[in-house]
């Protein structure tokens, strides 16, 4: 294992911050996969999953057993991390600039496609070396003019070229659930069954352009970018990337995090990263995939005390009751009942809302939504 510390650009005199990664295993003699952890530094599941990844690599890689490269980042945002207000944490947005940490990533289509057009062959191969070549040089020649730039920078340098990258997050309390685009579902869905995903919500974009979409959508938007021109040159979809929501924010223990850590050993045998003496039966699915798109956030007419009735990871059927809103100086009642039938997924962790605030969400079947899928 080789620890890495890659300094971040300092936004005043006399401090600065660094970003460390661990990396075991042999880059280029076989796939890449990259493991980041807290992009959104309150949410702290992943941190503990990646502290028990880290002892299991070290035994693995100890024993020779890794026939690829992995990357893990356990503190993958510490801006974020050492924000505070009042004594409670801001890891979600950037303090100076109130950006979302895990959004507006640069586009890396538009980006080397004048580059690397006239240069791609039939060769599927060396056209995916050439693209992650033009991506590098890109984000190398990026210079960066603040702290949250030099940090957006650097985990896509660390993450550009890998074959998967899993991104880790959990909600405000839920269940597992996972994020993905359409393009990769098909090499993602053993990971998302070995974890026991109860939603798995897909997407062709999401919008807004988080990390793991920067980095996996970068691969089919070029490849239309191709067919738009006429060019019929093979591009497979060389990154595939999802976002797992471990849970809530609450669900910090060891039992949570081995055993999705464990989850994440036994898909690394299954896709040939481990080795192991046989690859481990993939287990049945929890859930159906359905369209991010089928997803409904319902949200508070006003403000008042959120009582909920439905608990996270109960099947809802349209008309059911799923949260009360109560005004206690009104002395009023509203009921919030679901619009869709599916898995009531996540919900707020707060018992306090006001007038228009999120109050969770139920993973639908049937797309009805358009745009910007990702909240902020």
């Amino acid at each position: 294992m080789q620890r890495i510390d890659h300094p971040l650009l300092s936004p005043s005199l006399g401090s600065h911050k660094a970003l460390t990664s661990f990396h075991f295993g042999q880059p280029g003699r076989g796939r890449k996969i990259y493991i980041q952890a807290s992009l959104h530094a309150e949410e702290l599941p992943g941190m503990l999953v990646a502290h028990h990844l880290r002892a299991l690599f070290d035994t693995l890689e100890a024993a020779g057993h890794i026939h690829g490269e992995i990357v893990l980042v356990p503190v993958a945002n510490p801006i974020g991390l050492a924000q505070r207000l009042d004594h409670k944490p801001m890891g979600r947005f950037e303090l100076d600039t109130s950006e979302n940490f895990n959004r507006h990533y640069p586009d890396l289509a538009a980006a080397v496609a004048p580059v690397v057009v006239t240069q791609l062959g039939d060769n599927a191969v060396t056209n995916v070396a050439l693209v992650r070549q033009a991506m590098r040089n890109h984000l190398q020649q990026w210079a960066p003019a603040t702290e949250l730039q030099s940090l957006r920078r650097t985990l896509l340098l660390l993450a550009h070229d890998a074959d998967f990258m899993l991104d880790l997050h959990c909600d405000c309390e839920g269940v597992l659930h996972f994020y993905t685009e359409e393009a990769c579902w098909s090499q993602m869905q053993e990971l998302a069954h070995f974890l026991g995903a109860q939603a798995i919500l897909l997407a062709k974009s999401s919008g807004n352009r988080p990390i793991d979409e920067c980095l996996s959508g970068a691969w089919w938007q070029l490849a239309d970018r191709l067919k738009a021109r006429g060019l019929d040159v093979p591009l497979p979809q060389a990154c595939c990337s999802t976002t797992i929501e471990l849970r809530g924010e609450l669900d910090v223990s060891h039992a949570w995090a081995a055993t999705d850590a464990r989850a994440i050993v036994s898909w690394l045998q299954f896709i040939g990263v481990l080795a192991c003496p046989q690859p481990p039966e993939v287990p049945a699915p929890r859930c159906a995939a359905t369209p991010l798109a089928g997803s409904q956030t319902l949200t508070a007419p006003s403000p008042g005390i959120v009582v909920f009735a439905a608990e996270v990871g109960q099947q809802l059927q349209v008309g059911d009751l799923v949260v009360e809103i109560i005004d206690p100086i009104a002395n009023t009642t509203q009921r919030i009942t679901a619009g869709v039938a599916g898995v009531f997924y996540a919900r707020i962790r707060d018992r306090y809302i006001t007038a228009g605030g999120e109050l969770g969400k139920i993973a639908g079947a049937t797309a009805f939504r358009s745009g910007e899928l990702l909240g902020a």
